[in-house]
């Protein structure tokens, strides 16, 4: 919609200001939690063009009009700082669990609760690109099938998946499936929680391990470390969907943390630190813990 304009009077100019900061204020960019930097609403929306497949910074730009100057201009995605990006994962996580549980909620007044949670678990992959179903794989392929660091390493770079990537990820999904259709009155939220709260594990695994592969890799030099602030904007971001769930759900984020710790030491002992693949896995497994935990804890509730 077209806002209209005012003559260059004094009081048309006021009201052209107050119009203008009326529409920043309310606008998409306006709406996304910051750590107080301009250049935060860049990392999200580079974190949003790389982590999903949802229109990127030129089509929100374009949606708009180009009339906010507090939206980043497209050409102003500096994909260098996609590590710093990271960030705003949980934030993703709020973005592809809210859609996922609305196709769930659509699809269960039609169709059986198992055929809902399939089609809400497509939805998710779509939306992501299977980004962190393929980290996953080719985790399963390189640490199943690799003796040595450098040899794991090696099978993680293949872009061909294997034996052990292929039936990992069909026990991941079927683990998924079978937990979800068993709580069937609140798996929008467990849903949206789950996407949301395990993305928090690759931030973990980022501030307290290394990058694996050394300068040997095109992306070691954009490894980011993310401070303990950040960390604490993320930990925020990610646990406020359990306010949605029962209080008893809370205590579903233990395991998950426990499962976290337990693979980043997993992937130190037998790399010396972690890839974008390990990252990719531990929000799989994070995801499933917290599936699973709910599940346990439901029986409570």
């Amino acid at each position: 919609m077209k806002i209209p304009s005012f003559p260059r009077s004094s009081v048309g100019m006021q009201l052209a200001t107050l119009r203008r900061r009326v529409w920043q204020r309310w606008s998409v960019a306006g709406c996304i939690p910051t750590l107080g930097s301009g250049n935060d609403k860049m990392l999200f929306f580079l974190a949003l063009s790389f982590y999903t497949r949802l229109p990127g910074m030129a089509e929100v730009s374009q949606a708009v009009g180009n009339r906010c100057d507090r939206l980043p201009h497209p050409q102003a995605l500096d994909y260098n700082r996609l590590p710093q990006a990271a960030v705003y994962l949980p934030l993703i996580g709020w973005l592809v669990g809210g859609i996922t549980a609305l196709i769930f909620y659509l699809a269960d007044l039609v169709w059986p609760q198992a055929t809902a949670v399939i089609l809400a678990l497509i939805a998710g992959i779509l939306l992501t690109g299977a980004l962190h179903e393929d980290g996953f794989a080719d985790v399963c392929d390189g640490f199943g099938g690799g003796m040595n660091k450098q040899r794991i390493l090696e099978i993680m770079k293949d872009s061909h998946i294997g034996v052990y990537g292929v039936i990992g990820l069909l026990l991941l999904l079927l683990l998924k499936v079978s937990v979800l259709v068993e709580i069937p009155a609140a798996a929008p939220l467990v849903l949206l929680s789950g996407h949301s709260i395990s993305r928090l594990s690759p931030l973990l695994l980022m501030q307290r391990y290394t990058y694996a592969r050394g300068n040997d890799s095109k992306a070691s030099g954009a490894v980011y470390q993310p401070s303990f602030r950040e960390l604490a904007f993320a930990t925020v971001i990610a646990l406020l969907p359990l306010a949605l769930l029962p209080a008893l759900c809370a205590v579903a984020i233990i395991p998950v943390l426990v499962a976290t710790l337990l693979l980043g030491h997993y992937f130190y002992r037998r790399i010396d630190g972690y890839t974008g693949d390990c990252l990719g896995a531990s929000q799989q497994v994070a995801e499933t813990i917290f599936y699973l935990s709910v599940s346990a804890l439901w029986i409570f509730i």
